[in-house]
Order: structure tokens, then C-alpha cells, then sequence
């Protein structure tokens, strides 16, 4: 049973967003969210970012990533920043 729990919390850290219902947060730093909508209501002072979650680089709507890596979601540019985000370097 304890091997199947800790295969479960794992997975849901690799994911981020698997046990969330949809937001997930990086811990004490962020929140992230599934859809670009759900980001842009949040960020309204801000840029929202296509985050790629496992290695901190953002891209900016227009760019070819966006919205497109495996394992990402959207977030605000400034709470991005202040994680220890950043954006890539060119596209």
C-alpha cells in the first residue's frame, strides 16, 4: 500500500497539475493555471506566460512554444520571475 501512495504523489509531482482539478501551484512560490483564460482574469497588471514546469523557462503568446511543451501551464510573468523563472532565450 505505501509503495502505491508514494508511486501516486510522484506522478502528481512530475505532472503538477494531475491531483489539482486544474490549478496547481509551484510550492510557497506560485500559482499556475490550465487555461490561458484562468492566468489572464488572475494576471490582469501582468504578461501571462506559457511556463514549461520542469525547467522554468517561459515563452510569450507568439512564440513558438507557447502553450505547447509537454509538461506546462500558464502563469503570470511577474510571479514567474519572482519563482526563479525565465523567459527563453530565442525561439
Amino acid at each position: 500500500m505505501r509503495m502505491r501512495y508514494i508511486a501516486a504523489v510522484a506522478a502528481c509531482l512530475a505532472a503538477l497539475t494531475a491531483c489539482s482539478g486544474g490549478k496547481s501551484t509551484k510550492p510557497d512560490q506560485m500559482t499556475t493555471y490550465d487555461s490561458e483564460n484562468a492566468a489572464t482574469s488572475h494576471c490582469r497588471s501582468d504578461k501571462v506566460v506559457w511556463l514549461n514546469l520542469p525547467t522554468g523557462v517561459y515563452h510569450y503568446k507568439g512564440e513558438t512554444w507557447y502553450g505547447h511543451t509537454k509538461h506546462g501551464a500558464y502563469a503570470c510573468e511577474k510571479e514567474a520571475i519572482a519563482a526563479g523563472d525565465h523567459a527563453a532565450k530565442a525561439n
